[in-house]
């Protein structure tokens, strides 16, 4: 297995001088060195192939003892030094002072065409930043972030991605609801990559601690490092790189909103410096559209982080990176102007996003009312916001009439779509065959456009729960489906019809496809 490591984080960068494996605060330092925990009987589950040839891998090294050693945490490559790194964050809206990597183990990164991988193991034992925790991870929550980092490239949205997903052979203690019933379950590892794993909680735990000096070495080696093109470190460099981290956030999340994608915890310390979806926790995707809809159950009273707040949160989230590198520009009005342009560009961006999916290329001032309209009626009942706009592509500009007809799939209680409810559906049909008079393609080209941005093939949870409830019988084949299916969201791929459906009513309050902990 030859792979060409080109590390940089943990040679350019100040270490902690303690190697000692202790939790303890780390001061001064980007990361601490540590070693992956052995495992007791590894076992590989599944590998991207497309991960396999993006490190320059065959799908031979793929079978190899080494290979699963190595991305099991079992074996430390010759002149690598793994280690975790040492950031801080906001937790539902407080500082929580040092957080760090508390269960991920950065191995080596890897450079093949021009392009850099860091690779991570999720699960592989303790670190100084593990607090009270163990550093594992389980089987289920393995699962997820593997399928669903995966499943979100190819939908076109910015994410971290996942490269192998393997069983340690060790049982591990969960609280799955925090509600006092532990149990034990499989322990399992996620190798991840990414082109960087840091995050806005990197920046933010130097400024609070008034590490001027190590900020100004983490904001420079990261120009350098991820956006060389700006050019070198200065004042004017700083704010056209929080220019661009405004700006690539921004458009993460409009690809969160356009999927129907929740992240559920979305934590300063859980959001990529490079704009990547990042940590797969407690995740979901809407089936019913509902802006007031969040996955995490922590989350379940405030609902901080539920569907249509996540563009402010975003926002909140980079007025807090903005004040970690205030230090370094000592101007507020340049970083407030940026901030500023992040409403605008939102909503911009969010209307044209909607327009794409209704299949919308001519502007009309009427838009953003036409569109909210919509959004009012698609309240009313509960109904499945997948399935809605895959369907909508149906529609032909000349027969309003059949709107109905041809979205009467999405509907989760249809026998509600009576009365005024109906009269208010037929009433937006009738708005939107005469909306799509302005337009000059044909249904088909439109069709085909929608379809293009609208997703018939999503991570729905009852689908992750069903392959995690056969991997806990032993069964991994339902793994390989969703990853297959996942790879192509766009196309028809009338061998996995069966997936395009709603939530079964089964899993509308069942834990792992309704409720989600932070432990998911």
């Amino acid at each position: 297995m030859q792979l060409n490591i080109k590390d940089t984080f943990n040679k350019e960068l100040p270490s902690d001088p303690i190697l000692e494996n202790s939790r303890r605060q780390v001061f001064e330092a980007c990361f601490s060195y540590v070693s992956p925990k052995e495992t007791s009987k590894p076992e590989l589950l599944h590998v991207s192939p497309e991960m396999i040839e993006n490190l320059g891998l065959s799908q031979n090294d793929a079978k190899t003892e080494e290979f699963l050693k190595v991305f099991t945490g079992n074996k430390v490559l010759p002149d690598t030094k793994p280690f975790a790194m040492c950031y801080g964050g906001h937790q539902f809206g407080n500082w929580a002072g040092q957080l760090g990597d508390g269960r991920a183990i950065n191995l080596f990164e890897v450079e093949h065409n021009h392009k850099n991988w860091a690779l991570q193991l999720k699960g592989a034992g303790e670190t100084p930043y593990s607090r009270r925790a163990d550093g594992l991870a389980v089987l289920r929550s393995s699962i997820r972030e593997y399928l669903c980092s995966e499943a979100m490239f190819h939908l076109g949205v910015p994410t971290t991605r996942a490269l192998s997903l393997a069983l340690s052979g060790d049982q591990v203690m969960r609280d799955v609801m925090y509600d006092g019933n532990p149990a034990y379950e499989k322990g399992a590892i996620v190798c991840r990559t990414a082109e960087s794993f840091l995050r806005f909680g990197n920046y933010q735990i130097f400024a609070a601690r008034q590490d001027l000096k190590n900020l100004k070495v983490l904001v420079d080696y990261t120009i350098k490092q991820h956006f060389s093109h700006l050019g070198a470190p200065s004042k004017e460099v700083y704010l056209k790189f929080f220019k661009e981290v405004v700006n690539r956030t921004l458009e993460m999340i409009i690809h969160w909103q356009r999927v129907g994608f929740v992240h559920g915890v979305m934590n300063t310390d859980n959001l990529s410096i490079l704009g990547l979806t990042i940590d797969y926790g407690p995740y979901g995707w809407l089936e019913g559209y509902d802006f007031g809809w969040t996955p995490n159950t922590t989350d379940r009273q405030n609902k901080r982080y539920r569907y249509g707040n996540q563009p402010n949160i975003g926002l909140w989230n980079l007025l807090q990176l903005a004040n970690a590198i205030y230090p370094l520009i000592e101007d507020a009005e340049p970083l407030e102007a940026i901030l500023n342009q992040y409403k605008t560009d939102f909503e911009t961006g969010r209307l044209d996003m909607i327009r794409s999916k209704l299949g919308l290329k001519i502007k009309a001032d009427t838009d953003a009312s036409f569109i909210l309209e919509l959004e009012d009626v698609l309240h009313l009942t509960e109904t499945d916001m997948t399935i809605f706009f895959r369907n909508l592509a149906d529609f032909k500009k000349n027969d309003s009439s059949k709107g109905l007809e041809i979205i009467y799939k999405a509907f989760y209680k249809p026998d509600e779509v009576v009365g005024n409810i109906e009269k208010k559906w037929n009433d937006w049909f009738v708005k939107y065959a005469e909306r799509l008079q302005q337009e000059t393609r044909s249904d088909k080209e439109r069709k085909d456009t929608m379809n293009q941005v609208n997703p018939k093939y999503v991570l729905r949870n009852y689908m992750a729960q069903l392959a995690i409830d056969d991997a806990n019988k032993g069964n991994y084949e339902l793994i390989d489906e969703l990853f297959t299916m996942l790879k192509k969201p766009y196309d028809e791929q009338p061998k996995f019809e069966k997936w395009y459906a709603k939530r079964p009513e089964w899993a509308r309050h069942k834990v792992g496809c309704s409720m989600l902990s932070c432990s998911s």
